[in-house]
């Protein structure tokens, strides 16, 4: 694989004595990572002595981002590690594998002195941890090297540190902006293939590398005409992942069953939930809920269009109570839900504007929620992308189920999102 001239620069920056902090952001697929990877390898042999760290959003993205990438380029680089890794050998060196995916984040690396650290998506780092890991490079020649996509032009690393650097006021750091275009590895094809995934936000951010705020309806390319499927005119399910469920006992409760269809394209195809349209008075008890839950879920499964029963039942992670009544009742594949709501998003989101997730129409409640679910903008001011807490119980149902099994689908979409390619 060739190295683009950006890429180059990147790397001869880094080693530069002046540069301490290398920052690479831009769009993805666009050599961000992979530079970084070789040009941290190149380095470590010669760095300081002193602790070495690694630090990304949990544990599973860095190994998914950086320790596989570096067996699949150099497995002579690196030594053994499991999903429980906390140290991992690289080019002889100790390094530790630091997840930033808590509010205990800062205290991970308070004490902690630095003679080198790779960053994974640093927008995700908490403020105060990446404040502190920025202080713990206190090492002669010690080094940090940083990935990310762009975020909210109000995000800490944008005010804080890009713009800063822009203004000559971290004569330290060195900022390089990559697109796809930077990536000698793609082909043009490829390229246009990924940049059909996306669409308003995410397509600003992630294809042209822009720090843009998040705005108005968060699934803007949302049209009742393309994405909404009429019972009748459904394919056959061939797999059905999941039911999602968004528990709540003042609020509504939302399921969604996540099924394939046998034309490769997802569908949420049916919709059980509990509102003030059919809760009566008073308040369902976990057992109630539960047992209405399941009575639907037997008898939507010999549904003309639904002869499979959904393989997991995932449930909103803080509804414990709701997952034991569930278990005593005979529930099958009880699943905590993956809650990252802004991954869960972006997958919708994709889903939607790439065709390969519709809904049908028995889903009212996801289908009445889409078009009115916004931003905040009283957290985009404070650099945070966070959608308005107010008619989601649906829509947070079906991301549960979407990113939770993410999984199982993944591939089948990739290859019907490379026909529906072909064919417009």
């Amino acid at each position: 694989m060739g190295i683009s001239l950006k890429q180059q620069t990147a790397w001869k920056d880094f080693l530069t004595p002046e540069v301490r902090f290398l920052l690479l952001d831009g769009a993805i697929r666009s050599g961000k990572t992979v530079i970084a990877i070789l040009i941290w390898l190149h380095w470590l042999p010669k760095s300081p002595e002193g602790h070495l760290a690694i630090i990304g959003k949990t544990k599973t993205t860095i190994t998914r981002n950086i320790l596989d990438v570096i067996k699949a380029i150099r497995p002579q680089a690196i030594g053994h590690y499991t999903s429980k890794t906390d140290v991992v050998t690289i080019m002889g060196r100790d390094v530790q594998i630091i997840s930033a995916n808590d509010a205990q984040a800062e205290s991970k690396i308070r004490g902690l002195t630095l003679a080198g650290s790779m960053v994974d998506e640093a927008t995700l780092l908490p403020e105060p941890m990446f404040v502190q890991l920025l202080g713990r490079h206190s090492v002669p020649r010690a080094k940090m090297i940083a990935t990310t996509n762009p975020d909210s032009p109000a995000h800490y690393l944008k005010t804080n540190y890009i713009d800063r650097h822009e203004e000559g006021l971290l004569p330290d750091w060195a900022v390089h902006h990559f697109t796809m275009d930077d990536n000698p590895g793609l082909t043009p094809e490829y390229v246009e293939s990924v940049k059909r995934e996306f669409s308003g936000l995410w397509y600003r951010r992630f294809i042209q590398g822009e720090w843009v705020s998040a705005e108005g309806a968060v699934y803007d390319m949302w049209d009742p005409k393309k994405h909404v499927v009429e019972w009748d005119e459904l394919p056959r399910m061939v797999d059905a992942y999941a039911v999602g469920i968004d528990y709540g006992t003042q609020n509504p409760t939302a399921a969604l069953i996540l099924a394939m269809g046998e034309d490769g394209i997802l569908y949420f195809v049916d919709e059980w939930r509990l509102d003030s349209t059919n809760r009566g008075h008073g308040t369902w008890t976990d057992a109630e809920q539960s047992q209405a839950l399941l009575n639907w879920l037997h008898t939507t499964t010999h549904a003309p269009r639904m002869d499979v029963q959904p393989r997991r039942i995932i449930v909103d992670p803080a509804a414990a109570s709701f997952k034991v009544q569930l278990k005593q009742d005979g529930a099958w594949g009880l699943t905590d839900a993956n809650n990252d709501v802004l991954y869960g998003i972006r997958l919708m989101a994709n889903g939607l504007g790439a065709g390969w997730l519709k809904i049908a129409d028995r889903c009212q409640g996801l289908i009445k929620e889409a078009p009115g679910y916004s931003w905040d903008p009283k957290a985009q001011a404070a650099g945070a992308d966070k959608p308005i807490k107010t008619a989601d119980h649906s829509l947070d149902a079906a991301r549960y189920a979407l990113a939770t099994t993410e999984r199982l689908w993944r591939r089948t979409v990739d290859n019907t999102a490379i026909k529906l390619t072909h064919t417009t």
